[in-house]
């Protein structure tokens, strides 16, 4: 794994607590998040989540039906090492620059998702960011460390 990755997919959902749908592409919107997502909010630190292909793929190995969308992440990655990203860190997703605020995320077990698979993996391998530059972002896009402060 490098520094320098590609988006796998693109997802939102409608309401909270949920697996997301792939889409594709869409709008991240600078302090805000994904339009159409219901974790989008200005006043939060965690207005995008990331997680690794990889992370899917080790759920997926142990018999579960899975796929981008599933642990409720927005951006699917492949090819880069998100827990690697420092705190504080800025990544371009595409045209877009997200600033990481936290990785991973306080267990509920009350979370359908949690429910459904019995884990979620984005407590422990997902990583948060608040978003800086807004642009379209969609499967494909290069996802790059830009370093802090750039």
């Amino acid at each position: 794994m490098t520094a320098r990755g590609e988006v796998v997919e693109v997802c939102i959902s409608a309401q909270l607590g949920t697996g997301k749908k792939p889409v594709g592409q869409c709008e991240v919107r600078e302090n805000y998040g994904l339009v159409g997502d219901a974790h989008a909010d200005s006043e939060h630190h965690r207005q995008v989540c990331l997680l690794a292909q990889e992370s899917i793929d080790k759920m997926a190995g142990r018999g579960l039906d899975v796929g981008p969308g599933s642990f409720a992440e927005n951006i699917t990655t492949r090819g880069i090492d998100l827990l690697a990203i420092p705190l504080g860190a800025r990544v371009r997703v595409g045209e877009a620059v997200l600033e990481v605020t936290q990785k991973g995320k306080e267990r509920h077990e009350d979370s359908p998702i949690y429910r459904k698979f019995g884990e979620v993996i984005t407590w422990t391998e997902g990583i948060f960011a608040r978003v800086l530059k807004g642009a379209v972002v969609k499967a494909g896009d290069t996802v790059e460390v830009l370093g802090e402060g750039e």
